[in-house]
């Protein structure tokens, strides 16, 4: 793994579709950075504690998490530094972490439509030991939006309406011209991969008021403003 750079401050990571790795950010103040999602497990931390180690970078201070999926918060319970979250985030978390992860108890989940079977197979292929996953609530919840400042320059934490999870929240770095918004466009994958146009319409008129030349997605490349945005 290794860091690639958008500008001076801001730099990501790339996908792997083999077990649904997304996108992971590092946005580098003059006083603390963030990372953007904690990737799906211990190990996807690590690889990119490691690719930021090789920059000569500090490992993030600040992880803020987009939405409550579990390739993008599975990995909350390795960070070291302190967890954002939206509230519905967090309230979703706080469910999944009373979850037993036994074979018995995923195969029950999938009968029961809990879970999804692309979920559950992404997870057996990043877990072989079912028993090393651990979901965590985060440190701290917010509602609306949060202002983050990391010293020259600040993260804009913003909760969006999102045909892919109503907690979908975008985090926009002003100074930098950069757009994270992960899989916010995407299909409703717990909804039978239903797309909600009004709540598509509703998100593309927010992301269209970020002043923002990058827009940062959560499993494709970073596309410029100019260009449509993957669904």
């Amino acid at each position: 793994m290794e860091l690639r750079r958008l500008t001076d401050r801001v730099f990501y990571t790339m996908f792997s579709k083999e077990s649904d790795r997304p996108v992971l950010g590092y946005i580098q103040g003059q006083k603390r950075s963030i990372m953007v999602d904690s990737g799906n497990s211990k190990n996807h931390v690590e690889m990119f504690n490691e690719a930021v180690r090789k920059e000569g970078f500090r490992k993030p201070d600040v992880i803020a998490i987009t939405h409550w999926h579990w390739d993008h918060t599975f990995g909350m319970h390795a960070v070291e530094g302190v967890t954002v979250t939206h509230k519905k985030t967090n309230d979703k978390l706080a469910e999944i972490a009373k979850w037993e992860w036994t074979d018995s108890e995923m195969k029950k989940r999938l009968a029961e439509e809990v879970e999804i079977e692309f979920a559950d197979t992404c997870i057996r292929q990043e877990y072989p030991l079912l028993s090393e996953i651990r979901v965590v609530t985060s440190d701290i919840s917010f509602s609306g939006s949060m202002e983050i400042d990391l010293g020259g320059l600040v993260a804009e934490l913003h909760h969006v309406a999102s045909p892919h999870s109503d907690d979908s929240v975008c985090i926009f770095v002003p100074q930098e011209r950069v757009l994270f918004i992960s899989d916010a466009v995407g299909v409703d994958y717990y909804n039978n991969c239903y797309l909600d146009k009004d709540q598509l319409r509703s998100l593309l008129t927010a992301i269209e008021g970020f002043d923002f030349d990058t827009c940062v997605v959560g499993h494709a490349e970073p596309v410029s403003k100019q260009k449509k945005l993957p669904s």
